[in-house]
């Protein structure tokens, strides 16, 4: 029996700042998560992985990321997820600077 599909977006990291980036419905890249397009068919999925994939001048390490519903947006289903969009974990640059 085929698993059931989970909503996912599409993540990589931009090439020239290594940020972690999402892909918007808009096809642009964003930084932050809630901005992410949700996908909830396994076949979208695949072609917006696909399109994304082939922007090698943008971003790198481009896969696909389960995200479950938030108030305010998708929300990281996996510790790994979570990680990423918090930013590095060194407090001195990045995201996390501004918690200081």
């Amino acid at each position: 029996m085929a698993a059931i599909f989970t909503p996912k977006v599409v993540t990589a990291n931009a090439l020239l700042e290594g940020d972690v980036v999402y892909l918007t419905d808009a096809d642009t890249w964003s930084r932050d998560l809630e901005q992410a397009e949700v996908l909830t068919d396994e076949a979208d999925a695949q072609i917006r992985l696909i399109e994304a994939s082939a922007r090698v001048d943008e971003v790198v390490g481009v896969y696909l990321a389960e995200v479950t519903p938030g108030s305010t947006g998708p929300e990281p289903a996996h510790f790994r997820e979570a990680f990423r969009a918090t930013g590095p974990s060194n407090y001195s640059h990045g995201k996390q600077s501004e918690a200081l």
